[in-house]
């Protein structure tokens, strides 16, 4: 197994751990500066989804750089990014942080274009990452970040970060989930 797919199954294996700091039912101590409080195991979690998530372009530099790109990559490498986002916000509804409407929005999403890309494949066609595809990931990784650290910086000057940016990435979700299927329509036979 290369480096690239070795980097991709770590992000994988963080994704439970990550779980576990936000959903374990253990008293963490916690840090309170005024009205701004976060306890340590979400300071931890933060931490170890903002190295998981750093690892998707690493990983796919890594696949690129060193012609290391395989079908195991290819296959596990969005795997990893779903997961990822996907069990962070299910967490974070769980939580009560975002609204279940937010985390369906995004993963369905997410489905339909695995769902469009798989049918694609089938047709030989392959689908590239499009510049709003790169844009959604970018929106929801600083969407949930803002979440998990309890919309640190901002909570100090009340402004509710956490919460615009995660309608900026259910907006920019469903534009890029939009923007896919109409620019491959043609993989699409509506007339079976």
């Amino acid at each position: 197994m290369n480096l690239a797919n070795r980097i991709t199954l770590a992000r994988i294996f963080l994704v439970p751990i990550i779980m576990f700091f936000l959903l374990v039912n253990v008293k963490f101590p916690h840090i309170k500066i005024e009205q701004f409080v976060i306890t340590y195991n979400q300071i931890i979690a933060a931490l170890i989804f903002i190295i998981a998530a750093s690892t998707d372009s690493l990983d796919g530099y890594i696949a690129r750089k060193r012609k290391l790109v395989t079908n195991l990559g290819k296959l596990l490498d969005p795997l990893a990014d779903k997961l990822l986002v996907s069990a962070v916000l299910i967490s974070l509804v769980e939580m009560d942080k975002i609204g279940a409407w937010i985390a369906i929005v995004i993963i369905s999403r997410e489905f339909a274009v695995t769902g469009l890309r798989q049918i694609a494949l089938v047709e030989g066609v392959v689908i590239a990452a499009s510049k709003w595809g790169k844009w959604k990931t970018a929106t929801q990784i600083t969407a949930i970040i803002a979440l998990l650290i309890n919309n640190f910086p901002f909570a100090f000057i009340n402004f509710r970060f956490d919460i615009f940016a995660s309608w900026v990435a259910a907006i920019i979700t469903l534009y890029s989930g939009f923007d896919y299927f109409i620019k491959n329509k043609h993989v699409l036979n509506f007339s079976e």
